[in-house]
């Protein structure tokens, strides 16, 4: 290909800001389509483990990350009672275990990454940035995909990346039904913030976690420490009623958890004016490729593993790094570059979704003395070092450290 190629991003988030930044530092021009007005602020709490801390380096992110990070000291169990049962610093597995010592809000990390691309040099490719859009028809041809927005614009690529989450409206129009490649794990999670409860005990940069039959309730505190992000997970069998009404899900929260104790009363008086409630599935996304003619899929959208893996956002910088780098490396044979981007990433992709399905029932125990076995177990492995679950994690969480990652001219 003589000419310059052109890319189209659907996704303004993590994922596909990571691939917008990277394209454009080779030079490649880049349109990003985002549905959203303007960059969502806040949102859960993601870390960098294993090999996406090595991504953010390479990508030159680390110094914005530093300065955004939150202080994530580790997890404190606690009872109805708000008495402690076991404590879990983030250092119990170097850093990258149940909770990592970088810990940033989803949106201060998505805006590190626009950081970086207005900051990007005079001679990086061109940016086309567009808030409240997004593809209403794609035509693939032999030599390009031709592209209609909402807006009635039209527009020309060689390529397009379909980054636009679990439920990815690019992957439907281009795959196939959301029904073909996602699996519902048996939970529903949400996530809100509220002004922090008074009485509250938790020490500077712990979460709390609260179990209850069926139920976690999770309150993390902010940098200001007069508000706290309230994560609230649920065991249930899928329930299509929920999609997309608020009330209801709502009013399933409160159906699970009045009666219970430690701070469950403040949160859900707070809930019903929670400026950023987000409520959706705990699902699992596997296709058996992650690409179709020029249209490839990146993050959430490709293999979402659910919030219970981790990995999500290490996922999609992983995922956004390669992908580029491969585009970037052969310009003009993008079957070539898809080929090696899916390659590289699905046997990493693959490990980590293993064992999802497990991970639900085991942290929702349905019965108060489940309840009460769990939070001894939790006890036990935390206090004995030595303890064989814990040496087996220990082992399996190095592991994913040791994923080799390629080396690409125009990383940072």
């Amino acid at each position: 290909m003589s000419r310059p190629i052109r890319v189209l991003v659907c996704g303004g988030g993590i994922a596909g800001n990571a691939v917008a930044l990277q394209l454009l530092r080779a030079g490649i021009d880049t349109t990003v389509v985002e549905r959203a007005t303007e960059p969502r602020p806040g949102g859960q709490a993601v870390d960098l483990r294993g090999p996406s801390r090595k991504v953010a380096e390479r990508m030159g992110l680390m110094p914005g990350i530093r300065r955004r990070q939150l202080d994530e000291r580790g997890m404190v169990f606690i009872d109805e009672r708000g008495r402690l049962r076991a404590r879990m610093p983030a250092e119990m597995f170097g850093g990258e275990g149940f909770v990592a010592d970088i810990e940033i809000t989803r949106g201060d990390l998505n805006q590190v990454l626009l950081d970086e691309i207005a900051a990007l040099p005079a001679d990086s490719g061109t940016l086309d940035y567009r808030y409240g859009e997004w593809v209403e028809e794609l035509d693939q041809g032999a030599e390009a995909v031709k592209v209609r927005f909402a807006s009635g614009a039209t527009a020309v690529f060689d390529l397009v990346i379909g980054a636009d989450g679990l439920n990815s409206a690019l992957r439907e129009r281009v795959f196939g039904p959301r029904e073909r490649f996602t699996e519902y794990l048996g939970a529903y999670i949400t996530f809100f913030t509220i002004p922090t409860p008074p009485g509250t005990t938790l020490e500077t940069g712990w979460v709390g976690v609260y179990p209850v039959p069926g139920s976690v309730v999770a309150l993390r505190p902010d940098m200001d420490p007069a508000t706290s992000m309230a994560i609230i997970s649920t065991r249930i069998p899928v329930d299509d009623r929920l999609r997309g009404d608020v009330a209801a899900q709502q009013r399933l929260i409160r159906d699970r958890l009045t009666g219970h104790g430690w701070v469950i009363p403040a949160i859900l008086d707070a809930m019903p004016e929670a400026p950023d409630f987000y409520f959706d599935e705990v699902t699992r996304v596997r296709m058996p490729s992650w690409s179709r003619g020029r249209v490839a899929l990146l993050g959430d959208a490709a293999y979402c593993g659910s919030p219970m893996t981790g990995m999500g956002t290490a996922l999609a910088l992983i995922g956004a790094y390669l992908l580029a780098g491969e585009i970037a490396a052969a310009p003009a044979d993008f079957a070539r570059a898809f080929g090696r981007y899916e390659e590289q990433l699905r046997p990493l992709v693959t490990e980590v979704q293993k064992g999802t399905e497990g991970s639900v029932r085991m942290r929702h125990p349905e019965t108060r003395r489940g309840v009460a076995f769990l939070l001894a177990v939790v006890g036990v492995f935390v206090s004995r070092p030595l303890h064989p679950v814990r040496a087996l994690l220990t082992r399996l969480i190095g592991k994913r450290g040791e994923y080799p990652l390629p080396d690409y001219p125009d990383a940072a």
